[in-house]
């Protein structure tokens, strides 16, 4: 039973995986076996990810590139094919937030939440299946969130986009199911990263959080590898299209 877990020889791209959940889903297939490549558009930060998870005896390459680049992305997928090895795994996870109520939200930020949630997953998914597919197998893993499901104030932009990566990983999984793909999304709900920082710092939301979720907590990134190494290995070959909530049950509560 082990062995379907087992990712050792596989390479694996992971977007967004500087730090926070992307970082969690890039060691939990490096600890798992994998080679990874792990990305963001900011170099020296990214680097010294790659250093801490080289040290910690993991086969990993930095490739920093803006997924939102629908040119860069093609020449980057290509290059790394070409250099490192061909893409078995790919987990789109790069993600922004930018909080603002709706009737005050800026055009810009609209199109930049848009661009780096919604389009990147489009720009690297295709890149990576349309190699994928003469191959016979791969895996697409999407992060979605508790926004694919429900919405809250002041991240209307966030909740549209996050909606739609729900709806783009079912229609992957549509489009490429056949050719021995699976896609499936994992939907992370409030967890101490980075990018929630600004709300667990924040005493009411924090009380909020903790009461609303049936689980009383926020989660931690480390809860998040169990279900990406299944959802990139063996274990997961006829699941397909769906998206794991990992959430402590708060979509499924009142």
């Amino acid at each position: 039973m082990a062995s379907m877990f087992d990712l050792t020889g596989r390479l694996a791209l992971v977007t967004g995986s500087s730090k926070g959940i992307g970082l969690a889903l890039a060691e939990a297939v490096a600890e798992a076996g994998a080679e990874i490549i792990i990305n963001s558009r900011n170099p020296e930060e990214l680097e010294k990810t790659r250093a801490k998870l080289a040290a910690e005896g993991h086969k990993v390459h930095a490739v920093s590139f803006d997924v939102t680049d629908q040119p860069l992305v093609e020449a980057t997928v290509a290059r790394i094919e070409a250099e490192i090895g061909p893409i078995e795994i790919l987990f789109n996870n790069a993600g922004i937030q930018y909080r603002t109520p709706l009737d005050e939200f800026p055009v810009e930020a609209w199109r930049q939440v848009m661009a780096t949630n919604l389009d990147s997953v489009f720009y690297v998914g295709q890149a990576v299946a349309k190699r994928m597919i003469p191959r016979g197998h791969g895996k697409i893993v999407n992060t979605c969130s508790l926004g694919s499901e429900i919405a809250r104030q002041t991240i209307a932009p966030y909740t549209a986009a996050k909606g739609a990566v729900k709806m783009l990983t079912k229609g992957m999984c549509a489009d490429w199911a056949r050719h021995g793909l699976q896609i499936n999304g994992i939907g992370p709900g409030y967890f101490k990263t980075e990018l929630n920082r600004a709300l667990f710092e924040n005493p009411e939301f924090d009380a909020w959080v903790k009461q609303r979720t049936p689980a009383a907590r926020w989660g931690d990134v480390d809860e998040l590898k169990g279900v990406a190494v299944f959802l990139a290995s063996d274990a997961a070959t006829f699941v397909n299209g769906h998206i794991v909530y990992v959430d402590g049950g708060l979509v499924s509560a009142l």
